[in-house]
């Protein structure tokens, strides 16, 4: 039987990156074009740099590609090994220090002095916020960061009930001195904790060894109706446009429990 070291994955940002870095370009793509689809930002006399806020900012792949497309991106994490990993890809990249700004900070705990025409968080990050009040505030935080119509677009999955299977997704990634197997199961989640817990195993290849890395979380479940009494409790944002994980803009979904996979716009009253 394998053996399996207990490694929280966001002190291996390489391999994380490894394993979500290929939709990078057509989500910022996806970004962008909300943005010029659903914002309502009023010109600025004397400014005219676009800012992206990024909580959760991870190993910086969204970073790195929103940088060199001449935004200037802030980004925060509450993982050290993410951030500096994110710094070195940005270095890396040749990206001007004035285009990105990191530093840690927790979702439902930051601020900043700059005021942003778009944010995003798009991998169920939002789901580590294990309280109604935590995801709450993070959400009230993100809509003072926003100018006025200005959007925030937060994707994440949400939970059926009923469902009582285990779920299992696979991704495999390669690098030029490394491959990295991905394996994320879930359990059925608990209506009545409104938890469900998940694990990551990576295994990975490399300099002709073999680590078998696991990590173990609890996220915080939503059906549609919790995710609608949700934002109505948060007037600041408006719910503007609903999409699926293929980051289509031209095929809107609706807002039910007939797709599990949710990408939500909001917008900045």
């Amino acid at each position: 039987m394998a053996t399996w070291q207990t490694l929280d994955w966001y002190d291996a940002p390489k391999y994380y990156d490894a394993v979500f870095d290929e939709g990078t370009a057509h989500e910022a793509d996806f970004l962008e074009a909300a943005l010029e689809r659903f914002g309502r930002v009023e010109p600025t006399r004397g400014r005219r740099v676009r800012r992206v806020l990024e909580p959760a900012c991870g190993s910086g792949r969204l970073v790195v590609e929103m940088a060199r497309r001449d935004w200037r991106v802030h980004g925060f994490d509450l993982s050290q090994p993410m951030l500096d990993h994110a710094r070195g890809e940005l270095v890396a990249a040749g990206v001007p220090t004035r285009r990105a700004h990191l530093w840690a900070a927790a979702m439902q705990d930051f601020e900043s002095s700059e005021r942003f025409e778009l944010a995003h968080c798009l991998v169920s990050t939002f789901k580590y916020l294990l309280t109604e009040a935590d995801a709450r505030r993070h959400l009230e935080l993100v809509a003072e960061h926003l100018v006025p119509g200005g959007i925030y677009v937060l994707g994440f999955h949400l939970t059926d009930y009923d469902d009582t299977k285990k779920s299992r997704e696979r991704w495999v990634a390669a690098r030029d001195d490394f491959e990295v197997t991905c394996t994320i199961q879930g359990w059925p989640a608990e209506r009545r904790t409104r938890t469900e817990q998940v694990r990551s195993r990576l295994v990975v290849e490399e300099g002709g060894t073999t680590r078998r890395l696991e990590t173990v979380w609890d996220f915080r479940t939503y059906d549609a109706a919790q995710v609608k009494r949700l934002l109505r409790s948060v007037p600041a944002l408006e719910l503007v446009a609903t999409y699926d994980m293929t980051f289509d803009l031209d095929d809107p979904r609706k807002l039910d429990d007939e797709q599990l996979d949710l990408v939500l716009v909001l917008r900045r009253r």
